[in-house]
């Protein structure tokens, strides 16, 4: 009888941790995704504030300030083999996919280029299982379809049409993107780092490298009026210094598919902001296309998550939970590391009374008399 009910507290605590994680996780999902969406109101910024035609100097502009600004609060550079590191984050999430976005927008409609960049959770899915251990579920492949027919739907117009430079560029932008959050993931932060100056670091690298790509391929605009001056501030300010700090926490905390999922939420904000300011119409199709990238998303965030009681490899924990994303949440729902065998010891383990049969004390050895 105490066996049984020892068994259903158990039973209960794991279904109790298990909820209050999936909790912190929707939490978390829904904080990160602010960052997609300020990103969606870049086209709605660029074309009504800043100067025509200038995407490179809008990006660095956006970066390299951000990333500055940062680095004078914290104070802290790299060490070792994070000036490495940092470096190949910083290219890959903001200095070269960046150029390969905007490349592809200037050769292809917005809509075709949107849909080409649908590929980059099919990127994360695989990546995912070569250097993070995390298993690809038909879900998971699902969720992809979903977003892609979603996206095509939302923003994709009968007069799109396809061009080699703009579709190879859209799928390189995709690939660095991807390849930032599964390496963002695999690597973490290095220990005693604030999230504030991991962020510094690749917004300044990013910044660095698209400079003289700006310098020598674009002209500098004769004048800036006040709007350009407010246009670059708030791509600065909100759209890169604030929304990546957001974002590279989500990553942290969250799984790297179901992160990935979130930036698609930049179209959808880019649709709904275009309706609501720029006369723009939303028809049948644009808003069943919304609800399916909606779906996608939630989709991704319900597959990627641990059952409660399944046991998480290192690797597991790692693609789904992140080295740095709130160590004290993540020891207390899914228990901690014994200090000597490395092995995972769930809390209910430590107060929870043995079920088993009682250790029979140890036989004495025959004495002189005994037999």
């Amino acid at each position: 009888m105490r066996d049984s009910s020892t068994s259903n507290d158990s039973g209960a605590g794991a279904a109790a941790d298990g909820l209050r994680t999936e909790q912190r996780l929707v939490r978390i999902s829904l904080v990160t995704a602010l960052a997609p969406l300020v990103w969606g109101s870049t086209y709605l910024v660029t074309t009504e504030f800043l100067p025509p035609d200038r995407p490179l100097l809008a990006s660095t502009v956006r970066a390299l300030p951000a990333g500055l600004i940062l680095l004078l609060m914290t104070r802290v550079l790299p060490r070792g083999i994070w000036w490495v590191r940092a470096t190949v984050l910083g290219v890959l999430n903001i200095g070269a996919f960046f150029y390969f976005l905007f490349l592809a927008a200037y050769h292809l409609p917005g809509g075709v280029a949107a849909l080409v960049m649908t590929v980059q959770p099919m990127i994360v899915l695989l990546l995912g299982a070569l250097l993070l251990g995390a298993r690809i579920r038909l879900l998971h492949i699902g969720a992809c379809l979903l977003a892609a027919a979603g996206v095509a739907l939302l923003v994709l117009q009968p007069q799109a049409a396809l061009d080699g430079v703009g579709v190879l560029a859209g799928l390189l932008g995709a690939v660095c993107m991807a390849s930032g959050i599964v390496l963002t993931k695999r690597w973490g932060r290095p220990e005693g780092v604030s999230l504030l100056a991991f962020t510094g670091w690749q917004l300044t690298v990013g910044g660095l490298v698209l400079l003289p790509v700006t310098l020598l391929g674009e002209p500098l605009p004769d004048r800036l009026t006040w709007g350009n001056i407010g246009g670059f501030a708030y791509l600065s300010i909100i759209g890169a210094l604030l929304a990546y700090v957001v974002w590279f926490n989500g990553i942290a905390r969250l799984p790297a598919l179901a992160a990935s999922f979130l930036s698609f939420g930049s179209p959808l904000a880019a649709t709904v902001l275009g309706y609501l300011f720029m006369g723009q119409t939303l028809g049948p199709l644009q808003l069943l296309g919304a609800a399916g990238v909606v779906g996608a998303v939630v989709l991704a965030q319900r597959g990627t998550g641990t059952s409660p009681g399944t046991p998480r490899t290192p690797a597991a924990s790692a693609a789904e939970g992140g080295r740095h994303g709130n160590d004290e949440e993540h020891q207390h729902e899914h228990g901690r590391h014994d200090a000597v065998s490395g092995l995972r010891v769930h809390p209910s383990s430590l107060t929870a009374p043995s079920t088993g049969p009682a250790p029979r004390p140890p036989v004495p050895p025959p004495g002189p008399g005994r037999k």
